[in-house]
């Protein structure tokens, strides 16, 4: 006879030491080390690059309220992607009475690394798709790549897979150029 299995709760999460970012997949309690300095610094220079143009009050093309690890309770799940970006017809006033999210974003963008790469192309990304969010972006400061994939008809279609020091235009952001050379100095 087998066991029960037992279903991670929100308390189960909240418990972990404060230096792990903690998520809840399918009932499964995930904890992760805070972010590698690679993964750290793309992260912030991405989040930079982006707010400049289009998280800024006075910006053009401006619309987008984007956020740096915001916790998204979706169903029954709890994932924090290192990015989540709203439109700001969808989400004209941030709520101030929770600490987290239930309005699913329109793009995310997980930073991978070789610890939660599996996590964040398997089942976190079922969750995404699940809650329909727009864009997904997969950057890997390690390799030098920036994954586009866009919802379309109940699954992810893989837009362009750029590389290196190349200038881009990806969706939803493709009103500027992104030079990812910038991405991976350190």
């Amino acid at each position: 006879m087998t066991a029960a299995k037992k279903f991670a709760t929100y308390a189960d999460l909240e418990a972990l030491p404060s230096h792990q970012v903690g998520e809840i997949v399918n009932g499964t309690l995930y904890a992760s080390p805070r972010p590698a300095p690679p993964h750290a610094r793309s992260a912030s220079r991405l989040g930079s690059k982006l707010g400049r143009y289009f998280d800024d009050d006075d910006g053009v093309p401006g619309g987008w309220v984007l956020l740096y690890e915001p916790e998204l309770h979706l169903g029954d799940d709890v994932v924090v992607p290192d990015f989540g970006g709203w439109r700001r017809e969808r989400m004209p006033e941030m709520p101030v009475d929770k600490a987290y999210f239930t309005l699913a974003p329109d793009w995310v963008c997980e930073v991978l690394s070789p610890s939660t790469e599996p996590l964040d192309r398997g089942e976190k990304l079922a969750v995404y798709r699940d809650a329909r969010v727009s864009h997904v972006w997969l950057v890997n400061p390690l390799v030098k790549t920036l994954e586009v994939l866009r919802f379309d008809g109940g699954t992810y279609r893989v837009l362009p897979v750029f590389s290196g020091d190349a200038k881009v235009r990806a969706e939803p952001f493709d009103a500027i150029e992104l030079e990812l050379a910038a991405l991976w100095r350190r």
